[in-house]
């Protein structure tokens, strides 16, 4: 009886195991596909995928720009773009011909009164992009370095705070079309003029001002002369990237703090490597987040070094009765 038992028992493990069989087969099916669905695979040109600072030669001198590219789905690449004026835009595709190794992509014109779209294509030769830029009826040619991560390792030490602000205007190269000056103590933008830009160049820092200006009025604070915080009249709007206090075309404040026009009002920002945040009013607005690339505006695309304070002066009135800057010291 025993054996016959024992029998019973490896043929009930048999017709378990062939029973278990098919639905083992469809588990390792299954994760199978998982697997392939979730592989990666390889888009041709993918080598350029990432963030660039650019530069192009205009009969004027260097003009800076920046290009992210990055994979959308299978196959397509896809980015964004900022030039020298303007918010970041998207690019819907980036076309990349396996033929001629070569990039190319379109935008649409945003502020240029113009209709035909602007054109880029450039090849990727030992991590440099060369290639040139059809803006208009002009060409630009235009070349491009990976953009730095701006990662920082140590913890931030702070120098001694310092104002921006005193009656000679010391601290600022003046533009030749300047309409800034110093009244009662308080720096004036009074008309539409040249920007306004420190003699020094900072890399990390925290900066506090207190500012104002009238209806309809629009300014920015360029963090090393390449990162836009705006400033403008904009109370009771919805909250958007254009609005005050956010970095323009990059990143909008969680709510839209601001007063109306002709109130003073703060703003404190403290900026470490890629990392802002920003305060107004007393408002944490936004907290920590990292600045892609330049904006609009900036005085060039090296993003790798320090840069001065930049205060707009192009766009429109504005007034300043503080500007203290405290700078890292490592």
């Amino acid at each position: 009886m025993a054996k016959n038992k024992r029998n019973n028992n490896h043929q009930t493990e048999i017709i378990n195991a062939r029973s278990a069989l098919p639905t083992l087969i469809f588990v390792f099916l299954l994760l199978a596909s998982f697997a392939t669905s979730n592989a990666q695979p390889i888009v041709p040109g993918d080598e350029a995928i990432g963030r660039w600072n650019l530069t192009f030669e205009t009969a004027e001198g260097t003009s800076p720009g920046w290009l992210e590219i990055k994979k959308s789905g299978f196959r397509t690449l896809t980015g964004s773009y900022v030039g020298a004026e303007g918010s970041a835009r998207p690019i819907s595709h980036v076309i990349y011909s396996e033929e001629n190794e070569t990039y190319s992509f379109s935008i649409p014109p945003q502020w240029k009164n113009q209709e035909r779209y602007l054109e880029f294509e450039f090849i990727l030769e030992d991590e440099i992009i060369k290639g040139n830029a059809l803006i208009g009826n002009e060409r630009f040619p235009m070349t491009g370095k990976r953009a730095p991560d701006l990662h920082r390792d140590a913890p931030t030490v702070w120098g001694e705070p310092y104002s921006l602000i005193d009656e000679h205007m010391s601290h600022w190269v003046i533009p030749k079309n300047n309409r800034f000056q110093m009244r009662d103590g308080v720096l004036v933008n009074e008309d539409v003029g040249g920007n306004l830009v420190t003699n020094e160049v900072f890399d990390d820092l925290k900066l506090h001002a207190t500012f104002r200006y009238p209806e309809g009025s629009n300014s920015g604070i360029y963090l090393r002369g390449r990162y836009e915080v705006q400033i403008i009249d904009s109370y009771g709007e919805p909250v958007n990237d254009l609005i005050l206090g956010g970095i323009y075309g990059f990143l909008e404040p969680s709510v839209n703090a601001g007063k109306k026009a002709g109130e003073w009002q703060t703003m404190d920002i403290t900026f470490i490597g890629r990392h802002v945040t920003v305060v107004l009013n007393g408002t944490t607005i936004i907290n920590n987040r990292i600045i892609p690339g330049i904006t609009g505006g900036a005085l060039d695309s090296n993003e790798g070094e320090p840069g001065p304070i930049m205060i707009q002066g192009d766009h429109g009135p504005v007034e300043f009765k503080k500007l203290i800057i405290t700078p890292a010291i490592n």
